[in-house]
């Protein structure tokens, strides 16, 4: 396919996500009905796609239109690469006066929603506008290197043997940013054998700020698809559990576990194994902090959404505190920039919840080349 080729494809697969459908379908179902697309053809469809969805407001503005059309084309002239629409062979039509479009104004320019920013802003202060830059653009792949298995530097060399090319990064000490053929994770041996998990940088040092020792009986109370589970399995011999309310998102986790040389219990009723020494609640949250990897999360936020999940924020850490022992732990974690679901929550819990002290609390912005986190880290009194 040609570039400009690959735009209409674009512009298409764009339409079909604007009019309802979830944007991972929509591409796998536009690659099944195109063979005549190669695998590079399918790479580059899909990063066209997520950076029209990351930048939607802007790309609609320079666009003149929220189409498929008008996203595609506001990319392009962001790129200077607007003559792409050209009419010949499979190109998209040539500019007319009905994509007329203008320069974003500074909301649309960041790319966040309107109702929010006064409560981004007020989270965020003055890197308000540093971080949306951030989250307009590509993540980076990260993979977390299993030290029950390799060191850091053997992972890499591992890598690099099958063509990946990855660096340490100073986020955790189990991050590895890929800089080279990071489509070839998946497929490779030191994957495949459980050396290395793809794991954001940010989520590898929430981890790292947790004082897991052996012989710990610890509970990843909101485990989804179990990457925080397998992290903490491969720092220590714990007794590890792992729940979800939609105990679907665990599917894979018990082959993931046995890859990784992990030993992790799958419980649908959590209180039934407690007391724990540490419970991790990696909360329901905006995603806000990862937005970048989930722009369709971003623009389906509304109001009534985010105090939904505020309200279920509060019932997990009443809930799981019940889980911990005299003297245990309790870390809260979101993957959210916002503060009234990061420092507001712990305060109301400290402040309805007696016998507990806050030990610990970080902030990880994607300034730092990670995901937006939090994470708080609260002890039960002894008695």
């Amino acid at each position: 396919m040609t570039p400009s080729a690959r735009l209409a494809a674009a512009i298409e697969v764009l339409n079909r996500i604007l009019g309802g459908a979830p944007a991972e379908p929509a591409l796998t179902n536009w690659g099944r009905a195109s063979r005549f697309a190669g695998s590079g053809d399918r790479a580059a469809v899909r990063d066209l796609v997520f950076d029209a969805l990351r930048r939607r407001r802007s790309a609609a503005a320079r666009g003149g239109a929220m189409t498929g059309r008008g996203l595609v084309l506001g990319l392009c002239r962001e790129r200077g690469q607007e003559q792409l629409f050209s009419g010949e062979g499979h190109a998209p039509a040539p500019p007319t006066v009905a994509d007329l479009g203008h320069e974003p104004d500074p909301a649309e320019a960041m790319d966040l929603l309107d109702w929010l920013l006064p409560d981004l802003r007020a989270s965020l202060g003055t890197a308000l506008e540093p971080v949306a830059e951030a989250l307009r653009q590509r993540a980076p792949v990260f993979l977390r290197v299993n030290l029950a298995r390799i060191d850091r530097e053997g992972a890499a060399r591992t890598l690099a043997a099958e063509g990946i090319v990855a660096v340490p990064h100073p986020l955790a000490s189990t991050a590895l940013q890929v800089t080279e053929n990071a489509r070839k994770v998946q497929a490779s041996q030191a994957y495949q054998s459980g050396l290395v998990e793809l794991q954001d940088a940010s989520s590898q040092a929430v981890v790292e700020k947790l004082p897991l020792v052996n012989g710990m009986r610890v509970l990843d109370h909101c485990a989804g698809g179990g990457g925080k589970t397998l992290a903490m399995a491969a720092r220590a011999d714990l007794g590890l559990y792992a729940h979800d309310i939609a105990p679907k998102r665990m599917t894979d986790l018990p082959v993931r576990a046995k890859r990784a040389g992990a030993r992790v219990t799958l419980t649908a009723d959590p209180e039934a194994q407690a007391p724990y020494d540490l419970v991790l609640v990696d909360a329901p949250c905006s995603g806000s902090g990862s937005w970048r990897r989930d722009p369709e999360g971003k623009w389906a936020l509304t109001p009534e959404a985010l105090m939904h999940l505020e309200g279920a924020q509060a019932a997990i850490l009443t809930r799981t505190a019940e889980m911990v022992a005299p003297g245990g732990m309790l870390a809260y974690a979101t993957c959210s920039l916002l503060h009234q679901e990061n420092a507001s929550q712990i305060t109301r819990f400290m402040g309805t919840k007696p016998g507990w002290g806050l030990i610990d609390e970080t902030n990880f912005s994607p300034l730092l080349g990670g995901d937006g986190f939090y994470i708080a880290l609260m002890q039960r009194s002894g008695t």
